[in-house]
């Protein structure tokens, strides 16, 4: 059954058509990953499900419920939460100011605090560092306080919006590997990720968006061995 379903999605930055006629689903419980060149509308599409652009043609649907006209609150309320390109946490906050921000839309103590305590056991390193001020972490460390913050909401699904960018090898891997569990524990993912080949090692299906349009879409699996997708991003 589709927890997110992009039908005939149309998205403009002034003149120019960002996204066009886009269609995309992503199935509850899986992971899902949308691949392209750097301009090819990932994180626009990723906005657009934040309710953070506005849709100028098409519709969006979440959890059997649409969800193009709703306001960004609204859609984080019925489930949805992103961790942005770039992170983003709040520099002069600390890691546990950051991390109740990410609960802002609940109003259960108990529950929170639950979460918090959750979230430093996926994420050992933040609770060493859980009243130092999030822009002293490592780049590493302030993506897993982006995640972290993301899952504070207790979404159903949860957007990653370049998720490895800047980050060391090791890292990387060890970010993936937290996605996979989260996955596992029952939440779904959309991931926009520049490693497409890692990408889609992590994921059950796969979307290639160029200028803006779907060109290919299909299990990952398949992908990884598909001369056409190896040829154009992992350079095969």
């Amino acid at each position: 059954m589709a927890l997110l379903e992009l039908k005939n999605l149309s998205i403009n930055y002034g003149a120019i058509q960002a996204v066009r006629n886009l269609d995309l689903e992503v199935n509850d419980g899986e992971v899902v990953t949308l691949i392209g060149a750097n301009g090819a509308g990932k994180s626009t599409t990723l906005r657009a499900v934040s309710r953070l652009l506005k849709v100028r043609e098409g519709s969006i649907h979440f959890d059997g419920r649409e969800i193009t006209r709703e306001a960004p609150d609204a859609v984080v309320r019925m489930g949805i939460a992103q961790s942005p390109e770039g992170r983003q946490v709040l520099a002069r906050q600390t890691v546990l100011d950051n991390l109740e921000l990410g609960a802002y839309v609940r109003k259960d103590r108990a529950g929170i605090k639950n979460d918090i305590s959750r979230m430093f056991d996926l994420f050992p390193r933040l609770e060493e560092r859980k009243q130092q001020s999030a822009g002293t972490l490592s780049g590493g460390e302030q993506q897993m306080l982006a995640i972290a913050r993301a899952m504070m909401s207790r979404p159903k699904l949860l957007m990653l919006d370049e998720p490895s960018l800047g980050l060391a090898p090791l890292i990387v891997l060890e970010i993936f590997s937290i996605i996979r569990n989260l996955n596992a524990e029952g939440t779904t993912v959309l991931l926009v990720e520049q490693n497409a080949k890692l990408a889609m090692q992590h994921s059950h299906r796969t979307y290639v968006l160029e200028a803006g349009q779907i060109t290919f879409s299909g299990p990952s699996q398949e992908f990884l061995s598909d001369e056409r997708v190896l040829h154009a991003y992992l350079g095969g």
